[in-house]
């Protein structure tokens, strides 16, 4: 009998509160869950050798943020531009919360001013309760 997944859980809490931010889509570029607004990622969720890897763009607290343990700058150049990866093996404690303050503070630095300032920055979830936002999945070769 195969062992259960111990990120699973934490990956579908921060997936599902990815999707709560207003004009969310979710797609998959390179195998991995991107959340974009207004077609920008603001978050990309990847499982890379059993790890989790949660990517966001923290201009305020990305020096905070690199000093924790699981944080290194994000791949590709994009770390100079202020993009973070924090990254868990199964066993580490995947701090949820702060995770989701990472992501509302990508959410406003990437979507536009006037989708930032509809909302306040917060999710759906929590500017009107009982209501998940405007979101969608886009699968693979469906447009």
């Amino acid at each position: 009998m195969p062992k259960a997944d111990p990120l699973k859980r934490p990956e579908a809490a921060l997936r599902k509160f990815a999707l709560t931010f207003p004009e969310t889509v979710e797609e998959f570029p390179w195998d991995h869950s991107a959340f974009k607004v207004k077609g920008k990622i603001f978050v990309i969720l990847s499982r890379d050798e059993g790890r989790l890897n949660v990517t966001v763009k923290l201009p305020e607290s990305r020096a905070h943020a690199l000093g924790l343990p699981f944080a290194q700058p994000t791949g590709y150049g994009l770390g100079k531009h202020g993009w973070v990866t924090g990254t868990f093996a199964p066993g580490d404690g995947v701090p949820i919360d702060m995770l989701r303050e990472w992501i509302a503070e990508s959410f406003r630095a990437i979507a536009p001013k006037k989708i930032v300032a509809a909302s306040d920055g917060e999710p759906a979830s929590k500017k009107w309760p009982g209501r998940s936002g405007s979101t969608q999945v886009r699968r693979p070769g469906r447009r």
